[in-house]
């Protein structure tokens, strides 16, 4: 299974100069937020597969105009292929607003999936915009990840912790791809391929 991985920036590759014989090998897409909605449209349109997002901290306009054609998995276990890919959008709270967190509202937020996880046996695919706390995440308050991530990864062991947020333009060097124990993690910025 390719799955397209999506985040932080729209890829002129895709929005400005699309082929399709580029993608007709892609089984699954998924957004890791702060995308238009009118570009995941756009996308869901042109690779007839599933396109699966959950919201950036800039993502409100979702709320008014949600892409179409894409399901958001937002603390939801969606299951493709016999792949169960768990859904934990938004990023560390900075400011005022929605799809922010404090650490505590996000360990709420995982610990009401415990049964949704427990009937599915675990999950294959962590899918977040914020990174974990110390994995491709940076020392600013906006850019920081989540203890609970971490937590959560030792916990189930997932093949692949997918996030978005950090953006690998900002001109540090973070890496695109690292391991946490046996897990898999991938910063999706712009695009990204993944084959399980």
């Amino acid at each position: 299974m390719k799955i397209l991985l999506l985040s932080d920036e729209e890829s002129k590759s895709i929005w400005d100069f699309f082929r399709k014989e580029d993608y007709e090998d892609i089984d699954l897409v998924i957004s890791c937020g702060d995308l238009k909605p009118e570009y995941l449209s756009f996308v869901a349109t042109m690779i007839p597969v599933p396109l699966l997002y959950v919201h950036g901290n800039h993502d409100d306009k979702y709320d008014s105009k949600p892409p179409e054609g894409c399901t958001c998995i937002e603390d939801q276990i969606f299951e493709f292929q016999g792949v169960r890919i768990l859904g934990l959008g938004g990023c560390l709270r900075y400011k005022p607003g929605k799809n922010q967190y404090t650490e505590q509202q996000m360990q709420r937020r995982i610990s009401k999936m415990f049964w949704k996880i427990r009937r599915k046996k675990g999950f294959d695919i962590l899918v977040t915009h914020a990174p974990a706390q110390g994995i491709h995440d940076a020392e600013d308050l906006c850019h920081r990840g989540f203890k609970a991530f971490i937590d959560l990864i030792e916990k189930y062991h997932p093949k692949y912790f997918v996030h978005g947020h950090v953006h690998m333009n900002y001109g540090r060097q973070f890496p695109r791809e690292d391991m946490l124990g046996d897990t898999r993690v991938i910063n999706a910025f712009e695009k990204y391929i993944i084959e399980i």
